[in-house]
Order: C-alpha cells, then sequence, then structure tokens
C-alpha cells in the first residue's frame, strides 16, 4: 500500500450486478463491496488516493490500443459474444485487430485514466 500514490478501480454497482445469476455467486465470494472499504480505509490511512472510475466508463468494452468502443451486438458480456464466437476473457477489437485478454484490456483502459 505505501508503494503507490494512486489506486484506481471501477466503481461497480454490485447490487444491480447481484441480481444477474450468472455474476450472483462469484460476486458474494469476492466481497466487493467490503474489498472497496477496506481498501478506501487503508488508502486513506497511508495517505493515498483512490480513483473511482464512473460506472459507466467502458473499460471492458474500449480497445486499449486505438479507443473503439464496442456497441450493440459487438459487446462483451458475461458469455462472450455470441455474433463472433468469442469467451467472455476474450478481447478482439473488430476495428484495429488487437487481440489480448479482457481484463488485462481493461486495467489498460483503467491505467488512462491516471493520466
Amino acid at each position: 500500500m505505501t508503494d503507490f500514490d494512486k489506486i484506481i478501480i471501477a466503481d461497480l454497482d454490485v447490487k444491480r450486478m447481484q441480481m444477474s445469476h450468472a455474476a450472483s455467486k462469484g460476486l458474494h465470494r469476492s466481497m466487493f463491496g467490503q474489498f472497496r472499504q477496506i481498501l478506501t480505509y487503508k488508502a486513506d490511512w497511508y495517505g493515498k488516493e483512490i480513483i473511482l472510475a464512473d460506472k459507466h466508463y467502458p473499460s471492458t468494452q474500449r480497445c486499449s490500443a486505438c479507443g473503439h468502443i464496442k456497441t450493440g451486438d459487438d459487446k462483451i458480456t458475461l458469455a462472450g459474444n455470441a455474433k463472433h464466437g468469442t469467451r467472455h476473457h476474450e478481447y478482439i477489437c473488430y476495428e484495429c485487430g488487437f487481440v489480448g485478454d479482457r481484463d488485462e484490456n481493461a486495467v489498460a483502459n483503467l491505467l488512462t485514466l491516471l493520466n
């Protein structure tokens, strides 16, 4: 906690996400809400800054290479993308051809908010 001055996390709407059966168990087990409370407390304790990415920021839908944002049938869901036959963890940009892990792509997008 003392190595970094800023920590960025997505401001997830956990209550709404729990209504989705697919995400409910995993979200409950991860205790994201409690994690955020503890992280905020510890950041305050050490004089660090927590930055919350807006819950509507498309970190998982935006290409970290070219900035293209997926919309409509091109979006990735918990089941992946039926139209393009991709899995949940895969990120493929249909504009520039970038291929990567969905979570790593999202992290790269969140890091751009620090600048």
